[in-house]
C-alpha cells in the first residue's frame, strides 16, 4: 500500500502510524516547512500543500498512491482538495484503490440524547457540519465515478496522547460544565488510525461512525481523570451561567448518543472502547503528556 494523507495533523499522523506498522509507504501534506520537518522525523514523506495547487514533486507522488485519505476540513469555499481533483481523480491518482474521508458526527445534529446510526438522516445545526454533509456526498460521487470505494468516517470528539483531560487538569484549564442530560461520544486517536487501516486494507466503502462505546456527560471524564491523578476536580459550573466562548457553547447544542455497531459488525475491534480503559492506559503508560 502507498498512502497519502492530505492534512497530516494529529489524526493524520495516527493514521500514518497505523499504515506504516503494516509496511505501507506513507506521505502526508502540511502547510509549512516546520511541520514538514516534524513529519519527516516520523518516517512520513512530507509535501507542502496550501490548497491552491499541486506543486513540485506532489503530482508525481499522487500518481503512485493507492490509498488516499482526506483529513482537511472544508471551509466556506468548500473542500480545497476536492476542487482540484473533481473530474480528474483518475488522471491524477492513476493507481488509486481506496479513498478515506474524515468527517464528523456533527452531521447528525441534535437528537435530544437519543441514539443515532449511519441510517439516521443528517440534520446538522452548525455551519461547519453542514459543509461536511455536502463534502461527504461530493467525495462519494467522485469515487463512484472512477469505480473506487470511499469510506466516510464520522468521528466524535478526538483525544489521546497530548490532548486529554489529564493535560487540561495539569494546566488548570479543565472545566466541569454541567448541562442536564447532555452526553458526548469521544474517540481515541489511535482508534482513528486503526479504523482507517481496517477499512483501507479491505477496500471498504460507505458510512461508518468511528466512535467509542460509551457516550457520557463530559464532566464524568474530568472526574475520572482527576481521581486517577489524585487531585480535586474543578468545581461544577452551570452551563446557563458559565463564561464560555460562542464556539465552546455551540458544541453543547447537539445532544446524542452515536452508535458504532456498523463498523464493529464489519469486524473492527476498538483498542479503547470507552474512556475508562483509555484514561487508564494513558495514565499507567505515562503517555498522556504526548
Amino acid at each position: 500500500m502507498r498512502v497519502m494523507i492530505f492534512g497530516c495533523g494529529y489524526s493524520g499522523q495516527a493514521i500514518a502510524e497505523a499504515f506504516m506498522a503494516e509496511g505501507a509507504t506513507v506521505s502526508g501534506t502540511v502547510r509549512s516547512e516546520e511541520k514538514a520537518v516534524a513529519l519527516r522525523a516520523k518516517g512520513i514523506r512530507p509535501f507542502i500543500f496550501d490548497g491552491s495547487d499541486f506543486d513540485g514533486a506532489l503530482p508525481g507522488e499522487m500518481a503512485e498512491v493507492t490509498h488516499l485519505v482526506q483529513s482537511i476540513p472544508p471551509g466556506h469555499e468548500g473542500d480545497p482538495l476536492l476542487k482540484l481533483v473533481e473530474g480528474k481523480l483518475s488522471a491524477l491518482f492513476t493507481k488509486l484503490e481506496w479513498i478515506g474521508y474524515l468527517s464528523t458526527v456533527g452531521v447528525y445534529g441534535d437528537h435530544g440524547g437519543d441514539w443515532v446510526t449511519e441510517e439516521t438522516p443528517g440534520s446538522p445545526i452548525l455551519g461547519r457540519s453542514i459543509e461536511r454533509v455536502d463534502t461527504e456526498d461530493a467525495w462519494t460521487v467522485q469515487a463512484t465515478s472512477v469505480g473506487v470505494p470511499c469510506a466516510v468516517m464520522r468521528l466524535s470528539g478526538i483525544y489521546g496522547p497530548g490532548r486529554n483531560a489529564f493535560v487540561n487538569l495539569s494546566r488548570g484549564s479543565a472545566r466541569r460544565i454541567i448541562k442536564k442530560g447532555q452526553v458526548f461520544n469521544r474517540i481515541r486517536v489511535e482508534d482513528i488510525g486503526g479504523a482507517s487501516l481496517f477499512l483501507g486494507s479491505q477496500r471498504m466503502g460507505g458510512l461508518y461512525n468511528v466512535t467509542d462505546d460509551e457516550p457520557c456527560p463530559p464532566q464524568d471524564v474530568i472526574v475520572e481523570a482527576a481521581r486517577m491523578m489524585g487531585v480535586e476536580p474543578p468545581p461544577e459550573q452551570d452551563f446557563d451561567t458559565a463564561d464560555m466562548s460562542p464556539m465552546a457553547r455551540s458544541f453543547y447544542g447537539a445532544n446524542k448518543r452515536v452508535s458504532n455497531e456498523k463498523i464493529r459488525a464489519a469486524g473492527f475491534q476498538f483498542r479503547f472502547p470507552n474512556y475508562h480503559v483509555s484514561l487508564s492506559e494513558l495514565w499507567c503508560s505515562d503517555r498522556w503528556r504526548g
